[in-house]
C-alpha cells in the first residue's frame, strides 16, 4: 500500500492516472452507452457538436455518431496498446535473457539480430509487415510488438550480465538446475523491473502507430479507430474541422496520460530502490 501512496504522491502519476482512468471508462462503458454498431448513421451530416443534446459531438459526413466512435475508438487504441506492450516485452525479455545468461555464440547471434531489427524504423517495419500479411487487428498488434522489442531485450541482456554471476546463480548451478531454469527462474524476475519501466514508453507508442496505419488505411477495417476518424474528418477538413480535432485531441491527451503515468512508476521505483 505505502509503494501505491508513493505513486499517487507525484503530480505526474495523478494526472496520468487520471487520463487513463477517463481512457479505460470509456473502453469499458462503450457498449453500455452507445450498444449496436457504432458506424451506424444516427442522425443528418455534418451535424457540429452541441448543437443537438442526443449527439452531442455531431456527426460525420455519413451522419454517424462521433461520440460514439471515440468511445468505441478507445477499445481499440487500449487493446492495441496493451497487447503490442505486452507482446514486445515478452519477447524482449526471452531473447534479452538468453542472450545474456548463454554468452558467447548465442549472444552473437540474438544481438546480431536485434541490431539488424534496430536498423529499420519500427513505423515502417509495421507498415510492411501489415501490407504484406493484411490489416487486421491481430496482425497490427504483431507488426507493432516486432518494432517494439529490441529495447526489453537489450536492457534484459544488460540486467541478466550483471545479475548471472551473483551467488544464489552459482548455488542453482552447483545443486543441478538446468540453466533455462535458472535464467527464468532465478535471474529473470530480477531483472525484469527495469524492463518493465519502458512498458508506457511502448503503449505510446503502440497507440501512435496504430492511430498512423488506421490513419493510411491500414488499420482493421471491422473496427473504429481514432486514426480512422481523422482520416475521416481530412476530407471535410475546412468545412467540419472538428472531425479530425476531437479524435487528434483524444489520442494526444491519452499518449499523454501513458508517459505520465509512466514518469510515476519510474519516480516511485527510483525512490523504493534509494530506501531499501
Amino acid at each position: 500500500m505505502s509503494v501505491v501512496r508513493r505513486f499517487l504522491r507525484t503530480p505526474e502519476a495523478i494526472a496520468g492516472t487520471i487520463i487513463l482512468a477517463a481512457l479505460f471508462a470509456m473502453a469499458l462503458s462503450a457498449s453500455l452507452f452507445f450498444p449496436g454498431d457504432p458506424q451506424a448513421i444516427a442522425g443528418p451530416a455534418l451535424l457540429p457538436p452541441f448543437q443537438d443534446w442526443s449527439l452531442p459531438l455531431g456527426t460525420d459526413r455519413l451522419g454517424r455518431d462521433v461520440l460514439a466512435e471515440l468511445f468505441h475508438g478507445a477499445r481499440t487504441s487500449l487493446a492495441v496498446g496493451l497487447a503490442a506492450a505486452a507482446a514486445a516485452l515478452v519477447i524482449g525479455a526471452i531473447v534479452g535473457t538468453l542472450a545474456g545468461f548463454a554468452g558467447g555464440l548465442v549472444d552473437e547471434i540474438l544481438m546480431r539480430t536485434t541490431d539488424a531489427f534496430q536498423t529499420v524504423p519500427g513505423f515502417l517495419l509495421a507498415l510492411a509487415f501489415v501490407s504484406v500479411v493484411g490489416p487486421s487487428l491481430s496482425v497490427v498488434v504483431m507488426a507493432i510488438a516486432l518494432g517494439a522489442w529490441t529495447g526489453p531485450a537489450r536492457v534484459a541482456r544488460a540486467e541478466v550480465l550483471s545479475i548471472r554471476e551473483r551467488d544464489y546463480v552459482a548455488g542453482a548451478r552447483v545443486i543441478g538446475m538446468h540453466p533455462l531454469e535458472i535464467a527464468f527462474r532465478e535471474v529473470l524476475p530480477n531483472a525484469l523491473p527495469p524492463v518493465l519501466a519502458l512498458s508506457s514508453v511502448i503503449v505510446a507508442a503502440a497507440i501512435l502507430t496504430e492511430a498512423a496505419l488506421s490513419f493510411l488505411g491500414l488499420g482493421d477495417p471491422n473496427r473504429v479507430t481514432w486514426g480512422g476518424m481523422i482520416a475521416e474528418g481530412r476530407t471535410v477538413l475546412r468545412t467540419a474541422p472538428f472531425l479530425s480535432i476531437i479524435p487528434g485531441v483524444t489520442l494526444v491527451l491519452t499518449v499523454l496520460g501513458v508517459y505520465l503515468a509512466g514518469e510515476g512508476v519510474v519516480e516511485t521505483t527510483a525512490v523504493r530502490r534509494s530506501l531499501s
